[in-house]
């Protein structure tokens, strides 16, 4: 599949199963972790790729913060299903970054001080979409989900976790049991001008 056909298979897909994650295949997302680019090639971007009993350790944090936070008749009510849905999945990737990497270019750099916490997150985004992108290459289908700061602490503490990692994002991917519906697209002349 070219670029552009990933690009269109790449969704926001919920309905995830089980599957294993081959040597390969992690081979292969390691290999796109390092190329992702960053701003001054600063590298602040961090991701723990969870599988098995530390993908369903994740869930279980997210659904004991969330119990704690709207209590267990509203979580049974309106939440479970959603959660169960990501534990189902095959895995999941969190992503991080390394705020001390960043504050280390805004005191090297002060005059990009405001700058280099934006262009960390720009290039967290570009790791995101990058590991999307590689899931629909694989198959596979993720969501981005964003249970921080929620669950940030207790994140730390299973993991052992640097202070300075701020997770920013989670991929739960796996299996499709469901193609998501069709969506729908605004015209292109509202998202891109073409000037000649």
């Amino acid at each position: 599949m070219d670029l552009t056909g990933i690009v269109s298979r790449r969704r926001s897909t919920y309905d995830l199963g089980k599957t294993t994650l081959t040597e390969d295949m992690i081979s292969r997302l390691e290999r796109i972790a390092m190329d992702v680019p960053s701003a001054y090639n600063s590298q602040s971007q961090r991701i723990m790729l969870l599988l098995n009993k530390e993908h369903d350790a994740l869930w279980d944090i997210v659904e004991s913060s969330l119990r704690r936070k709207i209590g267990d008749e509203r979580y049974e009510r309106k939440t479970f299903e959603k959660i169960d849905s990501f534990r189902a999945a095959a895995g999941t990737v969190l992503f991080f970054d390394d705020s001390a990497v960043t504050s280390s270019f805004v005191e090297r750099f002060p005059s990009g001080a405001d700058d280099f916490p934006v262009w960390a997150d720009h290039a967290n985004g570009m790791m995101q979409y990058a590991f999307w992108l590689a899931f629909a290459e694989l198959g596979l289908g993720a969501s981005l989900q964003h249970y921080n700061p929620l669950i940030d602490e207790d994140v730390k503490e299973r993991w052992n976790l640097p202070e300075g990692w701020k997770l920013l994002a989670q991929m739960p991917f796996g299996r499709i049991i469901k193609e998501p519906d069709a969506k729908e697209y605004i015209p292109v002349s509202e998202k891109m001008q073409i000037l000649r």
